[in-house]
């Protein structure tokens, strides 16, 4: 169990069809396995995972900006299949193949998103964001996340407008307040606050209209069904994660409803389990994706 951080060992930009750039940021050897990553709320590519065991699992772990996050370049009005099609097209701009994809916390579904557009080949969903206006969550959710999907259903532009009040302080002192005792020893060891904050910094430096636009998308119903994807998903989720914008159920009702669903649920730990069990994680999705 390790949870050390280190910043990108290469960062670039890549330009799409229309012209747009996506930024990214990569750990491990170049020669290695491509891994795609979809980071968590308003992170940029300065945030990766499982520096210390890239190496030995010959990893290629690649981070991509959404549209208006870090140096990705907006995209007004975007969906979660326009971030699919991103994807296609940063893909075949850098020659990868069997691309499989890591989704974390807000992540979760821009990266099945990929999974049900056939972009990538498999997906693990970590600490993962489920469809929280999907119907049969609707009595778990937190009373004030319930106002919040009613308000991304009944009026997003007024939610988006809501949420683009959101700035890096805000953002920092709402995940360590919903966080666990476990989970606040993790991001606010020095180390790895320090590499927190810098990627919260990068993922708001045009503004905050990008992680606005990604949180009404998360917050609304998703436009694709689960139980039609068809590469293997593992949901990997921590007993202690006291985040209200997750899983409500950790993830058993999203496990049920895609049927190549494997959920694995470790009681001891929370929402960091993406740094705490990085090799676990990145193992089991070779392992499926191989």
């Amino acid at each position: 169990m390790n949870t050390l951080v280190q910043g990108p060992a290469r960062t670039g930009t890549t330009r799409l069809s229309d012209g747009r750039l996506l930024g990214w940021g990569e750990w491990g050897p170049t020669s290695g396995t491509p891994v795609l990553f979809c980071p968590g709320a308003a992170m940029s590519r300065w945030l990766g995972f499982g520096a210390d065991v890239l190496e030995g699992l010959k990893v290629r772990l690649i981070s991509l900006d959404r549209p208006g996050l870090g140096a990705s370049t907006p995209a007004p009005g975007r969906g979660l299949l326009d971030w699919a099609e991103d994807v296609r097209g940063f893909a075949a701009a850098q020659g990868l193949e069997r691309l499989p994809v890591v989704g974390y916390s807000q992540g979760a579904p821009f990266a099945l998103a990929c999974a049900a557009k056939g972009v990538v080949t498999g997906v693990a969903l970590v600490a993962g964001g489920d469809e929280l206006a999907y119907p049969a969550l609707r009595g778990m959710l937190h009373p004030e996340v319930a106002k919040l999907v009613d308000l991304s259903a009944a009026e997003p532009a007024r939610a988006e407008a809501f949420f683009a009040g959101m700035s890096v302080q805000m953002m920092w002192d709402m995940v360590i307040g919903m966080s666990s005792e476990s989970d606040r020893a993790v991001f606010t060891a020095p180390r790895f606050a320090e590499a927190y904050r810098r990627a919260l910094d990068e993922g708001f430096m045009q503004g905050s209209a990008g992680y606005a636009r990604d949180t009404v998308l998360a917050m609304s119903r998703w436009p694709f069904d689960p139980g039609a994807i068809r590469v293997p998903v593992d949901l990997w989720y921590g007993g202690l994660d006291t985040s209200t914008v997750h899983s409500p159920d950790q993830g058993e009702t999203l496990a049920r409803r895609i049927p190549t669903a494997r959920r694995q649920l470790l009681p001891q730990v929370g929402s960091a389990l993406l740094w705490t069990h990085s090799e676990d994680i990145l193992r089991s999705l070779l392992s499926r994706t191989g």
